[in-house]
């Protein structure tokens, strides 16, 4: 008798963008074309408790994600969609417990048992202090609050994934195989070990079941697989010796992955079609590592936010996996294989030494900078190899003479999110405001500060609030006042590196440019608005300082006057401006602007980020000096055309030192945890 075929995964594709609206249009297309799971993005305003009218958020409304800022934008994004009978990932940390409360509100008003809703909350917010950024309070309240929806879920929602660990921002940041295993684990028992105090014994392992992962595979695809089954291997283990789980199913090691974007490259883009297959391989092929779930970027992704198109592209990937080939007929491929099995236990080793190092330490929490340094090394690492030819990328640094792809297409060849999409919202959320009732706003906002002040569970209060109406900047500005704002360590070592090579020549110039200014050459890097992406940030620091350049670098989330406000105050030479979320045209327009107003118009100010080739022109026609996207993997040669922009503007620069004012001393001030390198 023929054994019957496995199930396929959840086929799903991460998405939102614009509007709830649009983005519920997506949605309904996206599940009619075979997906069979939501995967919800969220704009960084959304992700970091802002509502779409404050001024951090101008400019980065709806662009990475859907805009959610009251429970009628969560009514508008699931209309048409049957909560009790979808399976909904919601990729949220910092405001995780608000977004969850406003999807229970709403399965509430469809009056349905909330013990029937399926899904996932990502709730993983220590690594967002370690690779992605959108993080709001200190890390010991936001664990708190990371424990919250892993408690009110087992009891409430059952089958709903509370925290799903997230491992994929850490490679994106650099990590290695062995890096990305033990720091998720670490997350994962940081989680447990709170909320062990909090549930009753026999709830535990059930709370420890609902545990999931979502993990990165890279095209390094045979390794990926090793590393998932070494992943598997260890969970088993830690849920079966420190938490004493004897039931195996709840000991299964979930995971959902989205395949590699570090890896996708701008140049000759269409060969990241084969990159993403690749890597799509290393979660599927092993069944007893298999995924449970899959999202695979588009091809385009590296130069744009990619349309319904290049996703249905990425979806037909998964469904021809799954559906035409006999993969789901057969047992593991690999058990047996003594190369796989060598290869997996290397892996846990040096997993397991990454892991006691961390527990050495105090745990996840107490070990936020030593992850985070620990990350920008292996992200130096990664791109020195990239930089000297060790590591091949076909495109880039090898084969890169070819055919223009007619794939691209110029503007018509990603999504834009033009600015009219920001002043509609903001019309929506100032006339949710003036509807609302106003007395029981202020009597959910005063129960929701009451339970953060006390440390009670916030998740009641925090749906009684979306049920008021209150919005999602409310909501923020309540853990905001109640546990303070946090400034993450950027993990930049002040000392020199000597791994990078040869940098006599570049040493040289910098240090001929400096003569010229009359001081050390300064270059302050600005992260301006929303977005927490800073790993390209972080390696331009820490390049400079290997190139003997003065740097000013204070991290990520800043307003355009801020920067501003630092170029005065640090007496830069050049500037530079990271911004990775689609929003460098309104952003560097608004720094020009500031700059201008400090007498500082003549100082060169370069820019980097995902730049399609026509905004990048209208960037130099706004006076940027330099526009630096994926492609530009060579960072010496940056460092060397910073080096002559502030050769050519030594005079004009000295000249803007006679703007400082006053000023500086409250600039200073604002600006904390400064990385003086």
């Amino acid at each position: 008798m023929t054994k019957p075929a496995d199930k396929p995964w959840l086929f799903r594709t991460y998405s939102g963008h614009s509007s709830a609206t649009d983005s519920n249009a997506l949605y309904r297309s996206n599940l009619s074309k075979g997906q069979t799971g939501l995967s919800v993005a969220f704009d960084l305003p959304t992700q970091t408790g802002y509502d779409s009218d404050h001024e951090l958020a101008q400019s980065e409304v709806g662009k990475v994600g859907v805009p959610v800022c009251h429970l009628g934008d969560i009514r508008t994004l699931f209309d048409g969609i049957p909560l009790d009978k979808m399976n909904t990932s919601m990729t949220i940390n910092a405001t995780a417990p608000w977004l969850l409360a406003l999807y229970i509100a709403l399965a509430d008003e469809r009056n349905i048992d909330r013990s029937s809703l399926r899904g996932t909350v990502q709730n993983d917010v220590i690594k967002e202090y370690l690779s992605r950024g959108t993080y709001i309070c200190p890390p010991e309240p936001s664990l708190q609050m990371t424990i919250d929806v892993a408690e009110y879920c087992i009891r409430n929602i059952p089958n709903w994934n509370p925290t799903n660990v997230c491992s994929y921002h850490l490679q994106e940041a650099g990590a290695t195989p062995e890096q990305e295993i033990a720091y998720a684990l670490a997350t994962a028992v940081a989680v447990l070990d709170g909320l062990k105090e909090r549930v009753e014994e026999h709830e535990f392992p059930l709370a420890v079941g609902r545990i999931s992962f979502f993990v990165n595979a890279g095209i390094r695809f045979v390794t990926e697989m090793c590393k998932m089954r070494a992943f598997t291997e260890l969970w088993d283990e830690i849920c079966r010796s420190r938490y004493g789980v004897e039931r195996k199913e709840l000991r299964r090691f979930r995971y959902g992955v989205q395949v590699n974007s570090l890896g996708l490259t701008e140049q000759q883009p269409e060969n990241n079609v084969h990159r993403i297959m690749l890597e799509m391989l290393a979660v599927t092929l092993s069944r007893n590592a298999r995924a449970r779930a899959v999202q695979l970027p588009a091809w385009n992704e590296a130069m744009g936010l990619p349309t319904p198109w290049d996703q249905q592209w990425s979806l037909r990937m998964q469904q021809i996996l799954a559906c035409e080939s006999d993969l789901l007929e057969f047992g593991d491929l690999f058990d047996g294989n003594p190369a796989v099995a060598e290869k997996v236990k290397a892996i846990k080793s040096d997993a397991l030494n990454e892991l006691r190092q961390v527990e050495e330490l105090g745990g996840a929490i107490k070990s936020i900078e030593f992850m985070k340094r620990r990350l920008v090394e292996s992200n130096g690492e990664r791109i020195r190899r990239i930089e000297s030819g060790e590591t091949i990328i076909v495109g880039v640094n090898k084969y890169r003479e070819g055919v223009r792809s007619p794939l691209e297409s110029g503007r018509t060849s990603t999504l834009r999110v033009g600015p009219e999409v920001a002043a509609e919202q903001i019309e929506r959320l100032e006339a949710w405001r003036r509807d609302r009732n106003p007395h029981r706003v202020k009597n959910a906002l005063d129960k929701l500060r009451q339970a953060a002040k006390a440390g009670v569970n916030i998740l009641p209060a925090s749906i009684d609030a979306a049920k008021a109406g209150v919005t999602t900047g409310e909501w923020g500005m309540v853990m905001r006042s109640e546990h303070g704002e946090f400034r993450a360590p950027t993990g930049i070592s002040r000392a020199p590196s000597n791994t990078v090579g040869d940098l006599v020549e570049i040493r040289q110039a910098v240090d001929d440019a400096s003569r010229k200014l009359g001081r050390r050459l300064k270059l302050l890097i600005g992260k301006p608005g929303l977005d927490g992406h800073s790993n390209g940030a972080e390696q331009i620091v820490c390049r400079a300082r290997d190139c003997g350049i003065d740097i000013a670098y204070d991290g990520i989330r800043f307003t355009p006057e801020d920067i501003a406000d630092a170029a005065l105050q640090e007496r830069a030479h050049v500037v530079g401006l990271s911004i990775l979320s689609g929003t460098h045209l309104p952003l560097v327009g608004e720094f020009r602007r500031r700059m201008t107003e400090r007498g500082l118009a003549s100082v060169p100010l370069v820019v980097g980020g995902i730049i399609p080739e026509e905004d990048a022109k209208e960037l130099r026609e706004l006076g940027v000096a330099g526009v630096y996207t994926p492609k530009d993997f060579d960072i010496n040669n940056i460092m060397m055309e910073i080096v002559r922009l502030a050769s050519a503007d030594a005079v004009a620069g000295e000249d803007c030192e006679t703007t400082r004012t006053s000023k500086d001393s409250d600039v200073a001030q604002r600006r904390t945890q400064s990385v003086d390198v």
